[in-house]
């Protein structure tokens, strides 16, 4: 059987247990993937085994950094660190210039902590912005809705980037800063789209019950501890991977900014905020790695999907079909989209098309370097987001939209900007390939 049409098949069948059985996505990649490895010539005696093993390979690489990734996004909401970082923004840009603060919040917010829980956590300052504001409450929802997005498509430690690093052997180091860079561009063009759209549909301000998660009384977090759990990771990950290029390396620095050692300490750090604001520290930490838990079964079953992929030989047919310039990314960017719009989860989506398009990556001479097809899924999950996808309804229940308003604005938006994401990453391939 060609190993196009053995892919298909295992695309088909992810598809189908999610979308018409309604199974877990966990299930639906796990049964895709053995499907593949027992259609794939040679291996179908072993099928059960390959399965496993890529299971356990995914695991190995990400397992840590979810979990602790979930520890810290869980740990500063309990202790009220996000809440610190976004007030010290908003007090930063004023009350004008409100809905950037909250684009800048969204954006950093989004980097360890989920999208719908951003959404949750920044709503009710939405809301008592707009009641002051009631012609800017567009402008500030969508600012909200375009920072956190685009962070969790495109900066690790998310489980969709960081799978995607991973499939395809690019650097934390170097797809952190590149997918921050990448986010300012997008967020920029979301945030002049959501100008727009607050001018074109003047969607007003509507009063609906929902809870308000902020106490003024409440002592916070100093804004510099607030910030570390997420900076110190992230700046020893980047540091690290640029100190490996030196012929001597600091052995210690290579120690703290290994991605796993880098990740726990800023849990710890998070750990630390929460042990003296939360009363029952116990439990938020158990929530968090049940939450984190889920992702990693996910992860770790879509890199099982693409390890089977992997030994169909479909990287080589591809790579033949593509060629080694743009034709990938552009595989990159249009599988991703598809699949987001198929079944509504971006990390799905991100998860599914990596494993087809890593066999082409690895096997390839591409003429730049496989951080621009991370960059171009991570884009790719962003088009088309629709009624089968959960950010649709909570944005659309929580803002008082219709679903007509939110289809104009919040899945425009995300459409324009992933498109727009794609295009600058398509011209960087060609002007600075890093090759």
């Amino acid at each position: 059987m060609s190993p196009i049409l053995i892919c298909l098949v295992g695309m088909a069948i992810v598809m189908v247990s999610i979308l018409w059985l309604r199974l877990h996505a966990f299930l639906g990649l796990i049964f895709g993937a053995l499907v593949v490895a027992i259609l794939t010539p040679g291996s179908s005696e072993g099928a059960m085994s390959q399965v496993s093993e890529g299971f356990g390979e995914g695991c190995r690489k990400i397992g840590i950094l979810i979990a602790m990734a979930a520890i810290i996004g869980k740990c500063l909401l309990a202790s009220g660190a996000a809440e610190r970082i976004v007030k010290a923004l908003l007090g930063a840009f004023g009350v004008k210039r409100a809905p950037i603060a909250f684009l800048g919040s969204g954006f950093f917010l989004g980097i360890p902590v989920f999208f719908d829980t951003v959404f949750y956590l920044l709503l009710p300052l939405v809301r008592a912005f707009a009641r002051t504001n009631p012609r800017a409450y567009l402008l500030a929802l969508l600012s909200v809705v375009a920072g956190a997005s685009m962070a969790h498509s495109l900066v690790p430690p998310t489980p969709g980037p960081l799978l995607v690093a991973e499939r395809l052997e690019v650097s934390l180091g170097l797809l952190i800063p590149a997918g921050f860079v990448l986010g300012l561009v997008t967020i920029s063009i979301g945030y002049g789209y959501a100008r727009w759209a607050n001018d074109r549909f003047q969607i007003p301000f509507r009063e609906i019950e929902s809870p308000e998660l902020y106490d003024e009384k409440t002592e916070l977090p100093s804004l510099m501890a607030s910030l570390l759990p997420i900076l110190l990771p992230l700046l020893l990950i980047s540091f690290g991977t640029f100190s490996r290029l030196k012929t001597h390396p600091n052995e210690w620095l290579a120690l703290v900014s290994d991605k796993n050692v880098a990740m726990t300490l800023g849990a710890l750090l998070a750990m630390l905020l929460a042990a003296k604001k939360v009363v029952d520290f116990k439990k938020a930490i158990h929530e968090a790695l049940s939450s984190g838990g889920v992702i990693i079964l996910i992860t770790a079953a879509g890199s099982a999907f693409g390890s089977v992929l992997k030994e169909t030989g479909i990287g080589e047919e591809l790579s033949q079909v593509c060629g080694a310039g743009g034709g990938v990314l552009i595989l990159a960017f249009g599988l991703t989209a598809l699949v987001r719009f198929a079944q509504g989860s971006a990390t799905v989506a991100m998860i599914t098309a990596v494993g087809i398009v890593s066999p082409v990556v690895l096997e390839a001479d591409l003429s730049y370097h496989a951080l621009y097809v991370a960059l171009a899924i991570g884009c790719g999950s962003k088009p088309l987001p629709w009624m089968n996808d959960s950010g649709f309804w909570i944005v659309s229940k929580m803002s008082g939209m219709s679903e007509r308003e939110t289809l104009k604005t919040f899945s425009a938006m995300l459409s324009l900007m992933g498109l727009a994401g794609f295009l600058v990453v398509l011209l960087a391939s060609y002007v600075m390939p890093l090759r």
